[in-house]
């Protein structure tokens, strides 16, 4: 221990001119058992690592180790919200899969092992400091030019002025002089403590606004920097307006009107086109019916109808269990595509439905190719007679199994 506890002694700096000096001065001070020492150099210097005896750092375990829990935390999170708290089900898809969250498991592994290494390395090295004593010696300013520097700290266990002393210069030091504390406070700089508060109480700014517009009303507009078309007067799809004499603010096709591109087609086919000869609804199929047909009005009806209806046609369609709960006072439940009254339906007013849209269901004309509609009318006739089919209607050698 030292006999000389000054607290204002840092510790002692031996000078060395060449790189196999300070190689020859660090394996001194390893082999003498100094365990708060360090070499400061002009420019690496290879071996010097091994001549201190440092170890090799623990960080990337560190970072290994947060990588592995912020990308578990992400898929958790992510199975958690999709397929526990709020599962969506959308066209037949899982509830829950692991390539689709990727992802945001990436972006999490990567914060906490951004993060992990950040702070971890400033705890390893003691940081923030904000001074350090050598840089008051004026001799140990040739560290960054062309000397080489062994620093032994005061408060190393095995420290004694005297001896600590004699055993750089036994080394081969130059120039051994000892660094006293400096006269001065160890809290960061006034301007810098200040500096900080102020960016702090400008980021808790935004926080405290936006909680002051969630918990409270205003008759005016936000504040939009760049206003683009926010504040431009236009009527949203299935909103009430009083600028049209019924009262809807989606304006539906004029009766009898065709894009025009269809026009020549509606003239070749109109059964084909609008599911009506004149004024009635077609009863007979315009297409042939295939097993590909078939399965492409099953794929189509998963897509745009079971949301709704549910992909049995009863009504429970996600869509519908969500406004159950919800419980909105405008909200009506999908038509069960079960009931006589549906089933009794011509295929064409089915078709017309589905073109043009009934009640609060929209028409899906511009979504939906005239195929692919009669293809979802076969379809949903194909539901309709499951409900009643008996032994007689399954084909010979089809295995029930």
């Amino acid at each position: 221990m030292s006999n000389n506890s000054s607290a204002e002694l840092h510790g002692i700096i031996a000078e060395y001119h060449t790189v196999e000096e300070i190689l020859a001065a660090a394996e001194t001070v390893r082999e003498a058992g100094y365990t708060r020492w360090d070499c400061h150099t002009p420019m690496p210097v290879h071996g010097l690592d091994r001549a201190m005896g440092v170890r090799e750092t623990r960080l990337p375990w560190v970072v290994l180790i947060a990588g592995l829990t912020g990308g578990g935390l992400g898929v958790l999170m992510q199975w958690w919200m999709n397929a526990i708290d709020y599962n969506y089900r959308i066209s037949g898809k899982p509830d829950w899969s692991l390539p689709a969250n990727i992802p945001v498991a990436f972006e999490t592994t990567v914060l906490f092992a951004a993060f992990a290494a950040f702070f971890a390395m400033w705890i390893a090295n003691g940081l923030p400091r904000w001074f350090n004593p050598l840089s008051r010696n004026a001799r140990f300013a040739r560290a960054t030019d062309d000397r080489f520097f062994v620093a032994i700290q005061a408060s190393d266990p095995m420290f004694d002025q005297d001896a600590t002393a004699a055993m750089l210069s036994s080394s081969g030091a130059h120039a051994v002089e000892t660094v006293e504390e400096p006269d001065e406070t160890s809290r960061p700089p006034a301007v810098f403590r200040g500096a900080v508060w102020s960016l702090v109480s400008l980021a808790m700014l935004p926080l405290f606004l936006v909680a002051m517009a969630r918990y409270n009303t205003s008759d005016k507009p936000r504040v939009h920097l760049v206003p683009d078309m926010d504040f431009a007067k236009r009527i949203k799809a299935q909103a009430v307006s009083d600028l049209f004499a019924d009262g809807r603010g989606t304006r539906p096709p004029v009766a009898g009107t065709f894009a025009l591109e269809d026009m020549e087609a509606v003239g070749a086919d109109p059964a084909y086109y609008t599911g009506k000869l004149g004024d009635s609804f077609v009863t007979d199929f315009p297409l042939e019916v295939t097993p590909e047909l078939m399965q492409r009005g099953q794929e189509r009806f998963g897509i745009y109808c079971a949301v709704c209806h549910g992909d049995d046609g009863r009504g429970k369609g996600m869509v519908a269990q969500r406004a159950a709960v919800l419980s909105p006072a405008t909200w009506v439940a999908p038509t069960d595509l079960h009931t006589q009254p549906v089933v009794d339906l011509a295929s064409g007013q089915l078709f017309d439905s589905i073109s043009n849209g009934v009640r609060n269901m929209p028409g899906y004309s511009s979504q939906i190719s005239y195929q692919d509609r009669w293809a979802i009318v076969l379809y949903t006739r194909a539901l309709q007679r499951s409900q009643a089919a008996s032994a007689q209607d399954i084909p010979e050698g089809v295995n029930l199994r």
